[in-house]
Formats: structure tokens, sequence, C-alpha cells
């Protein structure tokens, strides 16, 4: 029989591919949801780090994130991190890759780490959690 769905127009990949393409995701990625469950429940054990500029995290930033610029992040940033420190990077979200970047720059520096698919974009303006401002003069 012919398929003429858009959707399968590549065949599906077989099941235990398909689990472990999923498996490895999931293993780099956490989203939005799950951070906030956490830091709500009191079940957070990572290090959330916002690796934006540090003007950006000063305009808002996800509640209990560390700013970490990913230009910054190098064996003497984290040099104060034991090496069974977990970690979520963050950035703007899905058209920025600095999470990308920091996550690839933290996993080489030995450290387990995530990306928090969706950024602060999705964070606050999607789902609403709640952030961190610093309000300047010019925003009064």
């Amino acid at each position: 029989m012919p398929n003429n769905s858009n959707a399968f127009s590549y065949q599906a990949a077989p099941a235990p591919r398909a689990n472990e393409f999923f498996s490895t995701k999931l293993a780099c990625e956490t989203d939005c949801s799950d951070v906030y469950a956490d830091i709500k429940e009191q079940t957070k054990n990572y290090i959330l780090l916002d690796v934006r500029s540090r003007e950006a995290f000063d305009k808002s930033h996800a509640i209990t994130a560390v700013s970490m610029p990913h230009s910054e992040i190098n064996s003497e940033s984290f040099a104060m991190y034991d090496k069974d420190s977990l970690f979520v990077v963050y950035c703007w979200g899905p058209g920025c890759n600095g999470a990308t970047k920091a996550g690839l720059k933290i996993s080489a520096l030995g450290f387990a780490v995530k990306e928090m698919i969706g950024g602060i974009h999705y964070w606050e303006d999607f789902e609403r959690y709640p952030v961190n401002r610093r309000v300047t003069e010019i925003q009064k």
C-alpha cells in the first residue's frame, strides 16, 4: 500500500533504534516543567546554570539559577565544583545554541550535564514560572 503520509515520508526507525535515540535524548535534556517541579518539591540536586550574558541574567533569570556565561566555562571557572556535581544549563531558547555549547564544554570537563530545552523563553513566557529580576533606573 502506498504511503502518502508526510509524517512517515521517511520510514520509522525500528523500535530498538528509536528506543536508543529517545533514551540518549532524555539523558542529555530536561525541560522547564521538570526543573520547576524539582525546585518546588525541593528535590533539585543540581546546579542550574544560566549561560547567557551577565547582563541578560541580571534582567531576568530562572529562580535558583547561577550566572555562568558559556564563554567563561573552562577548567578554572569549574575548579570550585566537585566532579560529582550535576548541572542543568539553559540559554535564551530554541533559537540559541549557548546551552549546547555550555553542555559540550561542561561534559568535556568531566561533569554530568543536561540542557533545559526551551530556555528562559519557555520558562518565563510560556510556562510563566517565577523569575528573579533586577529593576534598573530606566525600567522604573
